[in-house]
């Protein structure tokens, strides 16, 4: 089952999108994203399997960005 979960992220250009794509590419959780840059709190929305809510975070980290939970 599918869900959309919205975060709140230091991602701020073109460039930063470009940096965590290859992270969230290894991910089988992760079917789909994107983030507002025109929000002030540059909302990264991601659509994901169950359970891949701990995985969206963790990469965000790996790649050297930080997520707030929306939810």
């Amino acid at each position: 089952m599918k869900k959309t979960i919205t975060y709140k992220t230091n991602i701020k250009c073109n460039g930063c999108i470009a940096t965590v794509t290859p992270f969230f590419d290894k991910s089988e959780a992760i079917k789909k994203w994107s983030v507002d840059l025109e929000s002030p709190d540059r909302i990264l929305t991601v659509e994901l399997e169950d359970g891949g809510n701990n995985e969206v975070e963790k990469l965000i980290k790996e790649a050297g960005y930080e997520a707030e939970s929306l939810a």
